[in-house]
Parts: structure tokens; C-alpha cells; sequence
């Protein structure tokens, strides 16, 4: 047996009692992908960094598209979840609204998520425009700075956290 191989072969066996991170999967628009700042600045990953200080095991999917509607979203939610997907975080956004999209299209749009992950028993934490209300934005005046990104995580923290294992 080659060196490479014994070495996978002692890795796979001393991870086999480690439990394999949940997913969080956080679906949405620009806020979600965190358009202006830096990757790891995004509120997904900072939110990822705070439970894992806190001791747990997860693993945040950034499925955020600048510009979506939720149109968008429904059609792409399947291809964003994974087996060990526990919980979704859902940031519908205000493009429906610029783009057009009807209120009733938008709260279709919402249910049928809502459904789809209900149907998998996989629940939401939904994230409302009003919650980026009192956070620092950036020049814009519509997308959050990377501390705005980081207040938006600190808030979600107690939201998410019961969905987890340590």
C-alpha cells in the first residue's frame, strides 16, 4: 500500500467518530451574497464564524445572487440544498418590487418555498428588508458594510443556533 493511500486510508479512520457539520443554506439576493465587501465578509460566512466559536458543527452554503427575485430563488432551491441541509435562512429581498414582480407572484414565490422546504422538513428563518434597518450601509445606501454584515449575523445567532448540535 502506498504512502498516499495508508495516509487517506488513517485520515478516514480517525474522522469516522466525528460528526459531519450541518448545512445551513442561506438563500437570497444581494444582502445574502453580500455584494460590496469582501468573501468571508458576507453575513452568511460571519454568522458560520459566530457558531462555530460558540461549538457548532455547521457549514453556511452562500446561495445569495446579486440581483434575484424570488422567482429566482424558487426555481433554484432545489440545486442549493443537500442531503445535510438543516435549515434554510431566506432574505426574499426588495428586487421583486424593482423588477416588476406583483406582490401576489412574490408571496407565491415565498410559499411555494416555504413549501418545497416543509415538504423535505427542513425549516426556515426568514430575513425581512426591515432587519437591515439600523445597520451601516455602504455608499449606495442599500447594501450593509461588512460591520453592518456582522451586526445582521450577531442578530440571526440566536435564531439558528437552535436548529444545531454542538
Amino acid at each position: 500500500m502506498s504512502a498516499a493511500i495508508a495516509s487517506l486510508l488513517a485520515g478516514s479512520a480517525a474522522g469516522a467518530g466525528v460528526a459531519a457539520a450541518a448545512t445551513v443554506v442561506a438563500l437570497g439576493a444581494s444582502q445574502t451574497y453580500g455584494k460590496g465587501v469582501a468573501r468571508g465578509e458576507d453575513y452568511p460566512s460571519q454568522l458560520q464564524a459566530m457558531l462555530r466559536a460558540q461549538g457548532y458543527s455547521v457549514r453556511f452554503a452562500n446561495a445569495g445572487v446579486n440581483g434575484d427575485t424570488t422567482t429566482g430563488m424558487r426555481a433554484r432551491l432545489a440545486g442549493a440544498l443537500t442531503p445535510d441541509t438543516v435549515l434554510v435562512i431566506l432574505q426574499p429581498g426588495g428586487n421583486d418590487r424593482l423588477k416588476g414582480v406583483s406582490e401576489a407572484e412574490t408571496s407565491a414565490n415565498i410559499a411555494a418555498i416555504k413549501a418545497t422546504l416543509a415538504a423535505r422538513h427542513i425549516p426556515v428563518v426568514m430575513v425581512p428588508n426591515q432587519m437591515f434597518a439600523h445597520f451601516p450601509r455602504q455608499a449606495d445606501g442599500q447594501h450593509l458594510t461588512a460591520e453592518g454584515y456582522r451586526g445582521l449575523a450577531a442578530q440571526l445567532v440566536p435564531q439558528v443556533a437552535p436548529y444545531l448540535k454542538k
